[in-house]
């Protein structure tokens, strides 16, 4: 079935360094843009992440550090990604909980500002999860009647994801061809930030998701404990995790 889009609908993956957020680095990222028209535009980037490849990652994508020690930052391509994907809603596979909480910290790292909350996201794991319940490999045999060649390149993962959730709209009637209906769909929480530190409860208010806070509202934690905000600044944290405490500490200060 083919896609009702509104806005350009951007398929990628990643492949990284490993799978944390905070510390690990895109090394390759593809894509596949599709334009409301049906037009479609694929890309690969190789990115030198600044640091080893652990011999664990690259058993599972295959992808060396002799393979991107030519390659550029992800730095230095940074803007020509941020225009591919300025005004582009997002689909992926686990790309909720992983892939674009990662892309997210690359570019906050990098110093480019794109912000990422105002697109829509489609999670096509999410949605075979609720559906079915198996891999990616799985879901493309199961939808597409296809063995799935080449798993975990981030080319062949994206083409993958998009042939999927087109399949996904072909089976399920109770699927609407809508971005907006899809994102909602494949979302299983309602985060602030994309690790999830922070949710929004039924008065669209921030509240603290974790640790000794977790339940109490975000904008009255950093009140009434200054401190707060200045660990999780100097913490462990994602950049992302960081912006979106400290928009909310500003705004605090704005409304006094």
């Amino acid at each position: 079935m083919r896609l009702n889009l509104k806005n350009p609908l951007l398929f990628f993956d990643l492949e990284t360094t490993g799978i944390n957020i905070v510390k690990d680095r895109i090394i390759e990222i593809s894509y596949v843009k599709v334009s409301p028209n049906g037009k479609e535009e694929s890309r690969t980037f190789r990115v030198n992440p600044g640091m080893p490849i652990p011999p664990e990652s690259t058993a599972i994508h295959g992808i060396t550090d002799e393979d991107v020690k030519d390659c550029p930052t992800f730095k230095e391509i940074a803007k020509t990604l941020a225009k591919q994907i300025e005004g582009c809603d997002l689909a992926g596979y686990n790309s909720n909980r992983f892939d674009i909480p990662m892309l997210a910290e690359e570019f906050l790292r990098a110093g480019v500002d794109i912000d990422l909350n105002r697109r829509k996201f489609i999670d096509v794991q999410t949605i075979f999860h609720k559906m079915e319940q198996r891999t990616l490999s799985a879901a493309y045999k199961f939808y597409c009647d296809k063995d799935l060649e080449n798993a975990h390149t981030a080319e062949a993962d994206t083409r993958a994801t998009y042939e999927v959730l087109q399949a996904q709209l072909d089976r399920y009637p109770a699927l609407k061809n809508d971005v907006g209906f899809l994102s909602q769909f494949s979302s299983y929480s309602n985060n602030v930030d994309f690790a999830g530190r922070m949710v929004y409860n039924d008065k669209g208010e921030e509240v603290i998701n974790f640790g000794k806070y977790k339940g109490r509202l975000a904008a009255e934690v950093l009140k009434a404990d200054p401190g707060y905000y200045s660990w999780i600044m100097n913490g462990d944290f994602p950049l992302n995790t960081k912006k979106m405490f400290t928009e909310i500490r500003l705004r605090g200060f704005r409304s006094k």
